[in-house]
This record gives structure tokens, sequence and C-alpha cells, in this order.
């Protein structure tokens, strides 16, 4: 097994003598037995164990086992204590999650301090056999079922090649010890159940269903990375990326087949799941502009011909403008205000505004606009409604929302970033000008 694990993180890449890695280590069979490769491989690292504090004297014994371990062999460990039942409580979740966010959280906490390469793990192919299948039982997509990678990021995992026989058979072999989890023994867990009942069962089906599986699920992954390139390919064809917002053509979509999966790959790294995804392509069959569908932090919305995709704008509270303010911030961004008194170039910039001072009412306020609002757009001697001046402009539906005006008493004197209103102009009679622009124009 050893020069099959030599030869594995040669050929992958994984590890390499010239560098420091943190090894994730329980105690139990397969982190023991990858500390004993790394140790005999001569690649330098220390070693990280959470004592999760859910088996009593149990737990202490793995904290104990593993200290000694590193003091016999020259390495350095790092042992963190958590009271996992209480973390899961305060944050109303699973005991099993509360565990995983624990131990990655220290795990990265080390890695970065001590400034190593990675963070090595000691999942094998039994594990990954349970993942896919745990995901395909949650529901999935390829996504899903192509299991765990050799890396990912400062993750490493080099015994994904080997199973769990050959790891048991390899430390009886070498006579190292070894510390035993009797909650790995219990059905109490999905996972367990999964390993001691549903997965046996399923290689009793066939004499080669274990390799055949791994066989399948390896060729699902060389799919999946097809699979992502081509939509690399499509994402850089159809998607328009604008400054706050990405827009998608519902033509992009309606001719082509698997869309909801294309959609749900555009999106998902926005929060959206697969279920949200379909929703949204059935929505393209009668779209109805304006129509909104939300993650935790974005918003996917039906404008005309197109889907906008963008951040959700947080609240924003109405801005007074005093006079002789000299600056305000909307969302972080800084604005200038000037009080010119004398006569300034015309600024064609349509995110900057240059009022008659005089003729405002002060204090003015910068709020959303709200449906019933109207103004004179410059130019013109009559009225129009905001909602129909933004349909004038184009703007998207999704993106209306957001738009902000200056008020001025009851009147309407800027939309901002679009146009002022013709009664705020300056003119060759004005004596002062209230001159808005960006900070950083």
């Amino acid at each position: 097994m050893f020069d099959a694990f030599i030869s594995h993180i040669q050929t992958a890449r994984l590890l390499t003598p010239t560098q420091r890695y943190l090894l994730a280590c329980s105690g139990g069979l397969d982190s023991m037995a990858l500390a004993h490769l790394l140790l005999k491989a001569k690649i330098p690292f220390e070693l990280a164990h959470v004592n999760f504090q859910l088996r009593g004297e149990e737990s202490l014994g793995d904290e104990a086992f593993l200290r000694n371990w590193g003091v016999k062999n020259g390495i350095e460990v790092h042992v963190h204590s958590s009271d996992t039942k209480s973390y899961a409580s305060e944050k109303g979740i699973s005991i099993q999650m509360a565990a995983r966010e624990i131990r990655y959280h220290f795990f990265e906490e080390i890695r970065s301090s001590r400034a190593l390469s990675g963070i090595v793990l000691a999942h094998h192919q039994d594990d990954q056999l349970e993942t896919i299948f745990l995901h395909l039982l949650r529901g999935t997509g390829i996504e899903g079922i192509t299991g765990m990678n050799d890396r990912k990021g400062w993750l490493i995992r080099p015994l994904l090649i080997f199973s769990r026989k050959e790891i048991e058979a390899y430390m009886q072999q070498e006579g190292h010890a070894w510390r035993e989890d009797r909650s790995n023994a219990s059905s109490d867990y999905k996972r367990n159940k999964l390993r001691h009942d549903g997965l046996p069962a399923i290689y009793a089906l066939e004499q080669d269903a274990r390799k055949n599986l791994l066989h399948s699920f390896d060729r699902l992954k060389d799919t999946g990375k097809a699979f992502l390139s081509l939509f690399e390919f499509w994402k850089i064809q159809h998607v328009e990326e604008a400054d706050d917002f990405s827009i998608l053509p519902y033509e992009a979509l309606l001719q082509v087949n698997g869309a909801a999966t294309l959609l749900y790959f555009w999106l998902r790294p926005y929060g959206f799941n697969s279920d949200q995804a379909r929703s949204i392509f059935e929505s393209l069959k009668d779209p109805k502009s304006g129509r909104l569908f939300l993650s935790s932090s974005h918003q996917v919305g039906l404008d005309r011909n197109a889907l906008f995709l963008s951040a959700i704008p947080p609240h924003f509270d109405p801005i007074s403008i005093s006079y002789g303010m000299d600056v305000i911030s909307i969302f972080s961004k800084k604005y200038n205000l000037g009080w010119e008194t004398q006569a300034v170039a015309l600024d064609p910039n349509p995110s900057h505004a240059q009022l008659d001072a005089d003729t405002l009412e002060y204090p003015l306020v910068v709020r959303n606009w709200e449906e019933g609002d109207r103004f004179t757009p410059l130019g013109m001697q009559s009225e129009k409604k905001i909602s129909d001046f933004l349909i004038d402009q184009k703007v998207p539906l999704p993106l209306k929302k957001e738009v902000k005006v200056v008020v001025s008493g009851k009147k309407i004197a800027w939309v901002w970033g679009m146009r002022i209103a013709d009664w705020a102009k300056i003119t060759p009679n004005t004596l002062k000008i209230l001159y808005i622009k960006s900070a950083t124009s």
C-alpha cells in the first residue's frame, strides 16, 4: 500500500516533501493510517485533533493517545476542545453539522496561522461511496454524484484510491495502533445505517457491484467536468455582465436542451437551488414582467425578454440634505455636494446633477421613488409619471425599485443618476448652483 500511496501522491501532485501540511486526525483507523504513511514518506506535517466532548472518557482517551503519538514521533499536535452539543443547540443545527463546522473552522485556523500548505484528510473509497449515496438520498444532480475530489482548495484527500479493507490490512500488517470509535458501530445515524445495512445489500446484488459503482461514478465525474467546461462556454456566449447585475436573454434558454440545468449552474453560486431554477425556467413559458425569485442574497427578475440577476438591495432609509452640507453617502458610496456661486461648465454626466440652489426647498430628501410620483423631465413642459419615465429609459423592471429621487418640498428635483427636473435647472439668472457628483469622479 505504501508504494501505491507514493505513486498516487506523486502522479496526482497532491503532496511533496518540500512543503508542510496539517493532518486532520481523530485517532481512528483511517487518519492514523494516513499519519503513518506521511511519516514513512517523510512528508512534513503537523496534526490537528478536535475533542468534541461527546463520548466522555473515550474522547479524553483519543486526545491522550494522539498527544502521546505526537511526542513519540516528533510531530506537533494541535488540540481543540468544544462543547458540540451546546454549539449545535445555539446554532439550531444537528450534532453532525455542528461537529463539521467546528472541526473545519479549527483546521483552517491552524493552517492559516501556521502558513501550512494544505489540510490533509483521510477519506477513502468507502467514504466516497457513502457520500455519493447520501447525496442521492437527499436529491442531487451531477454535482452530487461526482463525490469528493482528491484536492479542493486547501483540502487534500490522498486515500480516495484505497478501500477501508486495504487500509485496515496495512495497519495490521505494520502493527500500528488506532482508536476505535464505538459510535461507528451504531445505526443511529443515516451514514452508519447506509454503511452497515444499505451498501452491503447493494454489493450483494452483483459480484463486482462495488467495483462497478466506483467505475460508474468515475465516468460521471468525467462527464461532469465535460459539462462544466461546456457550461462555461455557454455562459460566456449568453450572459451579459454589467456593474451591478447580469442579464440572460430568454432565447438562450428556450431553444436549448437541459435549460433548467444550465440555469441552475448559473444561479447556484448566488444561493439558488435546483427547484428554484426549474421554477424560473417554467415561468419563462408565460413570462410576467416584474416577477421576482429570491435567494438569501440575490434576486432574479423577469423583464420583457431577459432574466436579470442582481444582489438584493439593502433597506434604504431616506437621507436629508440640509443647505450647505458638503457630502452624503448612499450605500457606502460618497457624493460631494458643491454650492457654487460662480458659473461652472455644464456637466453632461447623468450620474451628476447641477441644480439651481435658490429654487429648492430645504431640507431636500433622497428616497426611493413611489407609485404616483411625477416630475417634469428636463426639456419638457408637462409632468410625467416616474413609472412611465423609467419605461421610456428602458430600466429593467427588477431594477426599478432601486431608483431614487431627490425631493424638494413636494416636488421631485432629480431622478437620481438619470434626469433633473426642468424647473430645477440652472439658467442665466441662477445665482447659486447645487452640484452633486460622485466623490470618485
